[in-house]
Parts: structure tokens; C-alpha cells; sequence
């Protein structure tokens, strides 16, 4: 893994998921296969795999201090091209002081993660106006995940992160994107654990070497797809879990 630290010129950037992102990394050790942010690559000019580098922003939660200050509040995605609680964050704690940056100035926040790390920092979400966690969970089997998210933390952790956090009031959700086999076993393992439920299907072939080599193009084509989506759908909405299939 090649890491750099540098220094950032501006982190609080407009998105088209939500009004804001703060990514405080470049790059994402999780090395999930299908990472739709290895796009990442052709602006950074990185030589490495996705997955084996990492550039830490270090000034990441002064930058967001004083652009909060001259935005219009807005909610914020922590984070939309990297994990925000990748392993390296256990050091540097960037996420945790852009938390509490976006929480002691009143400013909305959804975190996407796969790392139950985020559990560290639940104090300041607990306090925070209005906040939700995401865990994005692709399949309900470990033997699947280890294949296309080999460096991600176990899809037990996860669950066990998201009980955690939906006990605590937190508002949860789970994105199930891309659905990968065993995803329709999801439909039990989140149930109590959620608000609601985001599905999508596979959208980049960064992936489809892992899909070949395994004997399992058929689930990356249409018709599994579709019939997943689906089954959790019914699945889902049958538990009273609000779902949204976003294809």
C-alpha cells in the first residue's frame, strides 16, 4: 500500500447524490473489485492498483471549517469516492473531526461506510441535528464478499455496527449496490437494523474478470438483476422496511 499525505486545496465539493461530499481520502483500501471510484485514477495519476494506494488529506477538517463557513448549509456525504473509515483512519481521524466540524455548526450529514470504525465516533452522530449512517453490504455471504471486497471489513461486522447504531436512534440505512449473489439473504440479516433500503444493480465491469473466472457471468446480466431486486423488494416492504430499486 503506497500512502501519501498531502495537502488538499478544497474538500467540501458539490455532488449529485446530496448538496455536498467530503472526501477525506483519495483512494480506498478496501480494494472492492467492482468500486465504481477507480475512475479515480485517470485524474490522480496513480500507477497502482485500485486499492493499493492512499492519499490522506491532512488539512481535510480545517479546508471544511472555513468552507462551511461561506456555504449554504447543505447536506453533506461523508464520503462518495473513498471510505471515510478506512483502517488509516484510526490514525489520522479525519472523518471524526469533519463529524464534529458538521455537527457543532448544524449541518445535515449521511456516512457511507463497510466499516463498523464508524462506531468510534457514534457519540458525535447521536448529537449531530440530523444524521444517518449507510452500510453498504453487496451480499449476505462472507464467501462471495471475500471475492469481490477482499480488504472490506466481514458483513457480520457490519450488521453488528448497523444494530448498534439503529439502537442508539440513529437514523440507518443499507445499499445493497451492486447486488452480488446472496444478496436475497439480506431481506432477513437487516431486518430491526434499518429505516431503509437502496438497491442498485452492477453499472462499471471494473469487475468482470472476478465474475468470469469464478463461473458467475450469469450474475451480471439482466434477468438476475431484476428478479433480485425483485425479491427484496417484496422482501423488504413485507417487514414494513421502506425500499427504493434504483434502476
Amino acid at each position: 500500500m503506497k500512502i501519501r499525505e498531502i495537502w488538499a486545496k478544497s474538500i467540501l465539493s458539490k455532488s449529485q447524490i446530496y448538496a455536498y461530499a467530503v472526501n477525506p481520502y483519495v483512494g480506498c483500501s478496501h480494494a472492492c473489485r467492482y468500486c465504481y471510484a477507480a475512475f479515480m485514477k485517470r485524474f490522480t495519476g496513480h500507477k497502482e492498483r485500485w486499492g493499493e494506494f492512499l492519499d490522506v488529506k491532512i488539512n481535510a477538517p480545517e479546508l471544511l471549517a472555513r468552507e462551511i463557513a461561506r456555504r449554504r448549509t447543505g447536506r453533506v456525504w461523508v464520503s462518495g469516492v473513498c471510505d471515510p473509515y478506512q483502517p488509516l483512519e484510526r490514525k489520522y481521524k479525519l472523518t471524526r473531526r469533519c463529524l464534529e466540524i458538521l455537527m457543532e455548526n448544524g449541518w445535515p450529514m449521511t456516512v457511507q461506510t463497510k466499516s463498523p470504525l464508524v462506531l468510534r465516533d457514534i457519540e458525535i452522530l447521536v448529537k449531530s441535528r440530523d444524521a444517518e449512517v449507510g452500510f453498504t453490504i453487496t451480499t449476505a455471504e462472507e464467501r462471495i464478499r471475500r471475492l469481490f471486497e477482499p480488504s472490506a471489513p466481514p458483513i457480520p461486522e457490519r450488521l453488528g455496527a448497523l444494530e448498534v447504531l439503529h439502537s442508539r436512534g440513529i437514523k440507518t440505512f443499507a445499499m445493497i449496490a451492486p447486488m452480488l449473489p446472496g444478496a436475497a439473504g439480506l431481506v432477513g440479516a437487516l431486518a430491526g437494523k434499518v429505516d431503509h433500503v437502496l438497491v442498485d444493480r452492477l453499472n462499471y465491469h471494473y469487475a468482470d474478470r472476478i465474475y468470469r473466472e469464478n463461473g458467475m457471468e450469469w450474475a451480471k446480466e439482466e434477468p438476475f438483476f431484476l428478479q433480485e431486486a425483485e425479491e427484496l423488494k417484496k422482501g423488504f416492504e413485507g417487514q414494513g422496511i421502506a425500499v427504493q430499486v434504483l434502476f
